[in-house]
């Protein structure tokens, strides 16, 4: 049933009225823009694509999401983890083209979790069944694999400063484990540089970390999934602080997944149990929630969002599991065919 929304989201969205957050009298600061489920919504059809699919009601070609896990995105390239299809999906909004990372040797991906980008748009993969973090180059070519099975119990997320000199790389561990922590790797090496956390409850002690992200003066945030909160580290891997707890008021977290962060240190993260984003300041003051559970597929609707991540424009992307989808949410100071996705619309 799910699959069958692939082709329809961005008509039926064309359609409405435009939906804001935070929703009129007050001023919004942004408007949902799409829904990506599928290759076709980027990559044009020959007609001989387009006959069958018109006689059959079936694209040949059209990769449809099974179940995204996490996005990145980098000057336009939307890389999207999908852990049933085994590779990561890349849309390509400036070039209008779409392809696939981890289906040839020696890239090849068994169970593609969180993905990161450095500023030249390498993408950085933690494979969680080979327990590696696996890097291409932006367009999709095998570099490098770092880390591997004496490193890690449950490799899940991963983050690159921007350089991409260093990669960050989270264990969730588990309940019969004590490595409930991040490793720092030096990129250019493999060399393992800092351990940063341990198992527990106290300021700096993780309990099943999650996504991670890093700001660019080398700050961390880390989703300490256990202990229901975002913690912030310096470049150093010091606690700074901790954003959020327990509840379920919006400034709280229930289930929180993913995590981003922007030019001015805004904090987004994503909870499955809220089945929206929150968007903090840089001290932890909640601004902003974005999206509502559902059990209903629609715009800003969600079961089981998962990664989110926010581009160089401002706009902001979450994937969610159950509804198979990536929604993509505009600043409302940008125009629709402004940025490195404006393209989408021209």
């Amino acid at each position: 049933m799910l699959q069958g929304c692939a082709s329809s989201p961005e008509k039926e969205a064309a359609d409405l009225e435009p939906l804001y957050f935070p929703p009129p009298p007050d001023t919004p600061r942004f408007v949902y823009e799409r829904t990506v489920q599928a290759s076709s919504q980027i990559e044009k059809s020959s007609s001989q694509d387009e006959l069958r699919a018109m006689l059959t009601g079936v694209s040949a070609n059209n990769r449809v999401m099974s179940k995204p896990f996490d996005v990145a995105v980098c000057k336009g390239l939307i890389f999207v983890s999908d852990t049933v299809l085994r590779t990561v999906m890349v849309f390509d909004v400036p070039g209008k083209r779409f392809f696939e990372i981890g289906k040839d040797k020696p890239g090849i991906l068994q169970k593609p979790l969180g993905l990161a980008t450095d500023d030249e748009c390498n993408l950085y993969v933690a494979d969680a069944s080979s327990k590696r973090i696996m890097v291409y180059d932006q367009a999709g070519n095998y570099v490098k694999a770092l880390g591997g099975q004496d490193w890690f119990d449950r490799l899940t997320h991963v983050t690159v400063d921007a350089e991409g000199t260093r990669v960050y790389a989270v264990d969730t561990g588990g309940v019969g484990s004590e490595n409930h922590h991040v490793l720092v790797f030096d990129v250019n090496t493999g060399k393992h540089l800092r351990t940063i956390g341990k198992r527990g409850t106290e300021n700096g002690e993780l309990n099943l970390p999650r996504d991670i992200a890093i700001d660019a003066k080398g700050w961390l945030y880390v989703v300490d999934g256990g202990n229901f909160r975002v913690q912030v580290f310096d470049d150093n891997g010091e606690f700074v602080r901790q954003v959020g707890q327990l509840g379920r008021q919006y400034g709280h977290f229930a289930r929180p997944k993913g995590v981003a962060v922007d030019r001015d240190n805004n904090i987004y993260v994503s909870d499955a149990a809220h089945g929206n984003f929150q968007i903090f300041d840089a001290d932890g003051q909640l601004l902003l929630f974005v999206g509502n559970r559902s059990e209903t597929f629609e715009r800003a609707a969600y079961m089981l969002p998962a990664g989110i991540d926010v581009d160089e424009d401002g706009r902001v992307y979450m994937v969610d599991q159950y509804f198979r989808k990536m929604d993509i949410f505009r600043p409302t100071r940008i125009r629709e065919n402004e940025g490195f996705v404006g393209a989408w619309a021209k």
